[in-house]
């Protein structure tokens, strides 16, 4: 096991433990410099950037996988259903060029990420940039139809005022053991949950006292071919001996699991999220069925064999949360109309 997988496992251990807890001192620096970034917009010192059309953010306040990406597709879709024309931006990881760009057909992984990747498949206008303004403008001046963007991640870009907050927190694991980087998984502390206008829990059960909760899951049971989206299978036709399962995903448990429940008995492999993945992690002989996800299987597209499988998923969505986003998006465009301002972004802090 390697460090990062180490240190990531330490991190979702109940309590410090003997590697988080020498971290400790370096955590304390990590939540007095998150805190006094904060203090600067809310001040007003450093000003957020506010786009002639809604922000909606969905994004969580701990390292790794929430289930962000499926969030946001499926809402982007929920809101073009109800006559909404929606743009999404997003950071994508590991990409060196800073400047925004479009998600073109025939784009790569090394392009522009694996998840926005992802989101292209939508349909939906989707750019990507390390400062998520400026990609925002810029979807915007090549889709003028655009009436509402959708930030995958970003919930600590405070540089882009937003309307609709979403944080997601994936049940299984919730906010590990509480401590900040790089002792702890949190990019922010617990209390930052209080200024969201939305608290999605993937897998889990929502609290009954509040309207701010919301269950989602991620269905999904029929595999497609990587190197044949045409072809599909059932998880029936995947019960067989000799079966690997691949996941470079924030909690690969989940996929691993996933696969568990449809009755899909796996030698699992799991790796870091974001891993690059090469044709050496798929030489794996005797190999009768390679399982990944979606986000691995586009990078894995140009050297996968007929034995590698993607398994789609979808979120399931509460329509009160769809409602919710709704209900508050129609009272910025009021709020725009009537040439009402405010400072969303520094009023959340």
């Amino acid at each position: 096991m390697s460090f990062g997988e180490r240190l990531l496992d330490a991190w979702y251990k109940p309590r410090l433990t003997p590697l988080t807890a020498a971290l400790a001192p370096l955590a304390a620096v990590f939540r007095a410099g998150a805190a006094a970034r904060r203090a600067l917009f809310r001040a007003g010192v450093l000003q957020p950037q506010r786009l002639p059309v809604p922000v909606v953010v969905v994004g969580n306040i701990t390292v790794g996988g929430s289930g962000k990406t499926p969030l946001t597709i499926a809402l982007a879709g929920a809101l073009a259903d109800r006559a909404w024309r929606p743009g999404i931006v997003s950071r994508g990881y590991g990409v060196s060029a800073t400047h925004a760009r479009a998600v073109e057909r025939g784009a790569t992984a090394d392009d522009v990420g694996d998840e926005p990747l992802l989101l292209a498949r939508t349909g939906f206008p989707v750019w990507v940039g390390a400062d998520r303004a400026a990609a925002a403008r810029a979807l915007l001046t090549a889709h003028p139809e655009c009436n509402v963007i959708i930030t995958d991640d970003g919930l600590q870009h405070y540089a882009l005022a937003r309307d609709v907050e979403i944080a997601v927190i994936e049940a299984s694991r919730g906010l590990g053991n509480g401590w900040p980087l790089p002792a702890g998984p949190l990019r922010e502390p617990a209390s930052r949950l209080e200024a969201v206008d939305a608290i999605v829990r993937l897998g889990g059960v929502p609290a009954a006292t509040t309207r701010r909760e919301f269950a989602m899951t991620l269905a999904g049971e029929r595999f497609v071919r990587v190197n044949a989206s045409a072809v599909s299978a059932d998880a029936k036709a995947l019960r067989v001996d000799g079966v690997h399962a691949l996941a470079g995903i924030g909690n690969p448990q989940r996929f691993f699991d996933q696969l568990k429940a449809l009755g899909i008995a796996a030698t699992c492999h799991a790796f870091a999220d974001h891993h690059r993945f090469t044709p050496d992690d798929l030489a794996l002989p005797g190999a009768s069925a390679i399982l990944m996800t979606e986000k691995d299987a586009v990078k894995c597209a140009s050297f996968a064999d007929d034995r590698c499988w993607a398994l789609p998923v979808r979120a399931v969505l509460d329509p009160e949360l769809v409602a919710l986003v709704e209900e508050k998006l129609r009272g910025s465009q009021i709020a725009r109309d009537s040439g009402v301002s405010g400072d969303q972004g520094s009023a959340r802090l």
